[in-house]
């Protein structure tokens, strides 16, 4: 085996190394910090998707403001109606009043429905932070079924 092979190995051991932590990682991340991982994940790409609106750039700002939208139709799926009663039912309208509001700023270019849904999902994320404080709130918590990651096939499915 020649110098480049020795490199190419240790390389790919490394990734895989690196690639099997990070899968250890998201496994063990409690389900209440998964939900405040997504929230801060679609507020950023809902701030990088007004500042690509500000620049003129469409294209880009569609597909972060897709990208927001597939968070939270995942978060929106994960409802749990029987057992969350009046805030699960309460959270599935502000899920789909923010997909309509979505839908508004890539139709219409428009920065203004994506700060409405940046504030609310800001909101939602400082009660879920608070709340997952809570010890007795983190035993509920991971006894839901937590969101996964088949939103991103619904993604081509976007307008």
């Amino acid at each position: 085996m020649g110098p480049s092979t020795t490199k190419d190995g240790k390389n790919a051991m490394m990734n895989y190394g690196q690639n099997q932590y990070r899968k250890t990682q998201v496994a063990t991340v409690d389900r209440g910090r998964l939900i405040v991982l997504l929230y801060e994940g679609a507020i950023s790409f809902l701030t990088k998707a007004r500042a690509c609106l500000g620049d003129g750039d469409i294209p880009s700002a569609a597909s972060l403001i897709n990208r927001a939208q597939d968070i939270i139709d995942e978060l929106n799926a994960s409802l749990n109606l029987e057992q969350g009663g009046d805030i699960a039912v309460n959270l599935r309208r502000l899920y789909l009043f923010m997909g309509d509001q979505l839908v508004r700023a890539k139709v219409k270019a428009d920065p203004e429905p994506l700060e409405e849904v940046t504030r609310m999902l800001a909101s939602l994320n400082e009660a879920w932070r608070e709340a997952v404080a809570k010890p007795e709130a983190q035993e509920v918590l991971n006894q839901q079924p937590a969101p996964t990651a088949t939103a991103q096939m619904r993604s081509s499915l976007r307008i």
